[in-house]
């Protein structure tokens, strides 16, 4: 797995805090996808300008990257019952109750063998089997790690050809705990370039983009190159800890190509640009990079935590939307445009009655 060598800081929780009115958090995306606001940060002065993300064109030069995270979200709550429990001399007997319990897939470890948030713990015990779809897909509860997610071994029994298969019939899409709306459309959850199944949250700066405007932005000469990184809901976990040195940064799997790496390190060596699109790219490229700057193929975990401080190898310019307050997501923009800009920045997006969050408005640091 990759991590990084923290850098000194006496920055606390607190320093990233902003106040952020209920009602400026998005509950349904914008339609179309490329009609969200879109405020652009100017890192050598600071100034805002304020645009519509389609106007994103406008900012890229010939010769720029856009780099891109083709993950997609898997409908990774599921909802059955304990069919199996573990007896008192170590076999398996019928559970005496049919109460719910719910599964949240994170990540999957091997085959169909996946770690999980289970709810409640006390009907997922090491041993206990669960049954999903009267008969469609069952799980075999291996083991309890550390904070409580369980592992998981899925057999499909019947109805469907695979486990995803059964999971596309069976599963809802786990949509972030501050959107209440139904979404009525799942594929509005999704990027218009989606392609890898994995992820438990959406990289959600990538769904501004429609096919119409990629086209656009290829014909003016940038390069669109997608890497992988699998979302896990330690995206939307809280850091718990005072010094934000102190806090353990969740871990995710991540790919970069041999192909992906020579077009990025190729556009990059000709002074081209390399601009992330989301805070999943750029972990990525921060993760695969070298201290020279070369883009190296991948195929592993990272827990690249990034902070002010922090040294950027291969990531110049930022889209991603506007981040929850003490969020790991709003240090790493502070990281790229300095904290008191990004919180400068913030302040006047609420203001201006910007829409915050997953389907919220957008922000392009350059």
């Amino acid at each position: 797995m990759i991590t990084n060598k923290l850098p000194d800081t006496d920055l606390r929780l607190s320093d990233f805090h902003y106040d952020l009115p209920e009602e400026r958090i998005a509950q349904t995306p914008a339609e179309p996808r490329d009609s969200s606001r879109l405020m652009v940060l100017h890192r050598e002065d600071g100034t805002l300008e304020h645009r519509i993300f389609r106007d994103i064109v406008d900012y890229l030069r010939p010769g720029d990257t856009l780099v891109v995270n083709d993950t997609r979200v898997i409908p990774a709550r599921i909802v059955g019952r304990r069919i199996l429990r573990m007896g008192e001399n170590g076999e398996r007997v019928p559970s005496d109750s049919a109460a719910p319990v719910e599964l949240l897939l994170l990540k999957q470890r091997e085959n169909d063998v996946w770690e999980t948030l289970a709810g409640p713990g006390k009907r997922a015990k090491p041993g206990d089997v669960l049954d999903f779809g009267d008969g469609v897909m069952r799980a075999e509860i291996l083991d309890i790690i550390e904070g409580g997610c369980r592992v998981v071994k899925f057999t499909v029994t019947k109805d469907a050809d695979s486990f995803f298969a059964a999971l596309d019939h069976l599963g809802t899409m786990p949509l972030p705990p501050y959107i209440r709306e139904k979404l009525a459309d799942p594929e509005r959850y999704q990027t218009v370039y989606s392609k890898h199944l994995g992820s438990a949250a959406a990289p959600t700066a990538g769904l501004h983009f429609t096919p119409e405007l990629m086209e656009k932005i290829r014909e003016k000469g940038i390069d669109i190159v997608p890497v992988l990184l699998h979302v896990g809901l330690g995206t939307f976990r809280p850091v718990k800890e005072d010094r934000i040195a102190d806090h353990e940064m969740h871990s995710e799997y991540i790919r970069v190509t041999e192909e992906a790496a020579e077009r990025i390190n190729s556009r990059r060596a000709a002074g081209g640009r390399i601009i992330a699109v989301g805070t999943t790219s750029c972990r990525v490229l921060e993760s695969a990079a070298d201290e020279a700057g070369i883009l190296h193929p991948v195929d592993t975990d990272t827990g690249i935590f990034i902070y002010p401080g922090y040294r950027f190898r291969m990531v110049d310019a930022l889209i991603t939307n506007f981040h929850l307050p003490e969020s790991t997501l709003l240090m790493l923009v502070s990281a790229l445009a300095g904290r008191e800009t990004i919180l400068r920045a913030y302040r006047t997006a609420v203001e201006m009655k910007y829409r915050f969050f997953s389907f919220g408005d957008a922000m392009f640091i350059e």
